[in-house]
Order: C-alpha cells, then sequence, then structure tokens
C-alpha cells in the first residue's frame, strides 16, 4: 500500500498527518514487542558499532537538557 492509494489521507493538514502517523505508531506498539520488529543486518550492525562507540566513550553523549539547550539555539 503507497499513499497514492490513500487519496483521502493527501488531503489531509501537515498536522493531522502527524497526529494519523502517532495514532498508528501507537497501534504498531500496541501490536507487541520491538521484538516482533525486523531488523536488517545492515541496522543490526549500525546499532552494534554505536552501540561500541557509546560504551567507549559515554562522556561523548549529551543530557537531553543539552540536547535541547543546542536544539533552540539552532532555531
Amino acid at each position: 500500500m503507497t499513499l497514492a492509494d490513500l487519496p483521502v489521507i493527501q488531503s489531509l493538514s501537515r498536522e493531522e498527518k502527524l497526529e494519523l502517523v502517532a495514532d498508528l505508531w501507537d497501534d504498531i506498539a500496541a501490536q507487541g514487542n520491538d521484538d516482533t520488529l525486523p531488523v536488517s543486518a545492515a541496522e543490526a550492525a549500525s546499532l552494534d558499532q554505536r552501540l561500541a562507540a557509546h560504551q567507549s566513550a559515554p562522556d561523548s553523549a549529551l543530557s537531553l537538557e543539552e540536547f535541547k539547550h543546542r536544539l533552540a539555539a539552532r532555531r
């Protein structure tokens, strides 16, 4: 199924589409745990690399507060 198959969704506003995405994500999450979602070998390798990088230098990660501060400064 593609967006072209659902013309009513194409006519929604940006805010309505975001609301729909949130509802869809909540529905997917309610159907099972994260173990039910497939992860490709490439995705697993990328996650392993990111975890190893974090574990080797945990202080390089930003706190949520610092992330929000930097994000706000870019706007």
